[in-house]
């Protein structure tokens, strides 16, 4: 189910009802507003059957291999393009992550972008469109994609039959995430996971180089390390909002230092997912900040 984004699909719908589909679109925004959802939707509209339910043989859906997506995976992509579709007029890809493209498998990408083979429809997704190269952004329809308004996600939510004070919860900390409303969903102990890690970023604020050094010398190490940078960001937003909104003060916080934490945030998080930075030393760096 797509939760807002109904400029987007409205003119993707509009485009294919034109006939005035573009061979190649990149979906860019921030991480869990629903951009594959929109994207494997759109497709399956387009094929006429939920691609999502079964492996269709016109459909390659191709996501990151650890850090990167590799020059094999997009030679495999590029094979599978130059077959006859089977079952529908076109072919069609997409690529999650695509910022993760090494640079062999952008250049090698790039060639089908220049000379596309047959009818094909290529969706790249991307929450640093900054980081592809020039040339594929050129070739590439944008589309944009924003914080949902908060009303939709409750309104979703409220289809589930869940508990009111529970819908008002997720929403706040949701941020205009679908992705993250309904991980919460699915998942309830995560929001007492993030209100532990709330309590810990509280505490490491109040606390002295030495115990945060410490902190993030174990953190580098955990499994969730981006689920609580994501965290971190969201909870720095949050306050931003409520001082932007005099709904509450937070003296400890001024306006430059809460956008040169959330900066860091961002850098920290994009450095230790994709690239090859020492996790524990990004994260000390990030310490000097809070």
């Amino acid at each position: 189910m797509i939760i807002g984004h109904q400029k987007q699909l409205e003119f993707l719908k509009k485009s294919a009802e034109l006939g005035k589909i573009s061979h190649a679109y990149l979906f860019s925004g921030l991480e869990k507003l629903g951009k594959k959802t929109l994207a494997l939707e759109w497709i399956s509209s387009l094929f006429g059957q939920d691609i999502l339910k079964r492996q269709h043989q016109d459909f390659v859906f191709i996501a990151p291999v650890g850090k990167e997506i590799q020059i094999s995976q997009i030679r495999g992509l590029i094979l599978k393009l130059s077959l006859r579709p089977f079952l529908t007029p076109f072919k069609a890809a997409v690529i999650d992550q695509a910022h993760l493209m090494n640079q062999e498998a952008q250049n090698c990408f790039l060639k089908t972008l220049e000379e596309p083979k047959g009818k094909t429809i290529l969706i790249l997704i991307t929450e640093y469109p900054e980081t592809l190269f020039p040339t594929i952004l050129s070739r590439c329809e944008m589309i944009k994609f924003y914080p949902v308004d908060k009303k939709e996600i409750e309104n979703y939510l409220k289809e589930k039959e869940i508990p009111q004070n529970l819908i008002e919860e997720i929403v706040n900390v949701s941020m205009g995430k679908p992705g993250v409303a309904i991980d919460f969903l699915l998942n309830p102990k995560k929001l007492e996971n993030q209100k532990r890690i709330i309590e810990d970023l509280n505490k490491i604020s109040k606390s002295d180089l030495v115990y945060r050094f410490q902190y993030v010398k174990n953190l580098a190490q955990e499994n969730n390390l981006k689920e609580v940078l994501e965290i971190w960001l969201n909870y720095f937003r949050n306050i931003l909002l409520s001082k932007i909104k005099r709904e509450e003060n937070f003296k400890d916080y001024s306006f430059p230092k809460l956008k040169n934490i959330l900066q860091k945030i961002q850098t920290t998080n994009f450095l230790i997912f994709t690239t090859n930075v020492n996790p524990r030393l990004a994260l000390e760096t990030l310490m000097l900040e809070l």
